[in-house]
């Protein structure tokens, strides 16, 4: 697994966990021939705004991993989310239909040398996209242990959601 192999490898990286917003309306009412297709739109656009070094997965039915090797600055991953947000919320024309969705992602930094398991980076990564979810969507958080503290107490999360828009 990539994400096991860049722990113990000791290098920084950046784990984005990325959730498909409205994506069950496409599968309702357009039926799943349209939610695979933009399933297949959505890796296209995750593939084009990330690096040839980046790890692209999808891990579920709408949500995917994005690994960034080597990523320590929060602004370049706030840049490569927004392109990715701002990708996804333009309609994808499917059989004459407009099928429109969104993301939330959530995302965590791993610094160089830094202990941890990939279970623990998924988890922090999965609770800052639960952060952006509950923010209203179509957002980015960066983890924060603060956000975990909520999760746990039942409280909604207070964390970082990166509302800024590129000029």
């Amino acid at each position: 697994m990539v994400l096991e192999r860049k722990i113990s490898s000791g290098e920084a990286f950046a784990l984005m966990h990325i959730d498909l917003d409205y994506f069950k309306a496409v599968n309702d009412t357009l039926g799943h021939a349209a939610g695979d297709y933009v399933l297949q739109k959505v890796a296209e656009v995750m593939v084009a705004e990330t690096r040839d070094t980046d790890t692209v997965a999808r891990v579920g039915g709408d949500e995917f991993t994005v690994i960034l090797p080597k990523v320590r600055s929060e602004e370049v991953l706030h840049r490569g989310g927004r392109r990715i947000i701002d990708r996804l919320e333009g309609p994808i024309p499917f059989e004459g239909e407009e099928c429109r969705i969104s993301a939330s992602i959530g995302t965590v930094s791993i610094q160089a040398g830094e202990a941890g398991t990939p279970e623990q980076a998924l988890s922090d990564a999965d609770v800052a996209l639960y952060a952006s979810k509950h923010a209203g969507r179509a957002q980015q958080t960066f983890y924060d242990p603060s956000l975990r503290k909520a999760a746990n107490a039942g409280q909604p999360p207070k964390g970082r959601p990166d509302r800024r828009k590129e000029a």
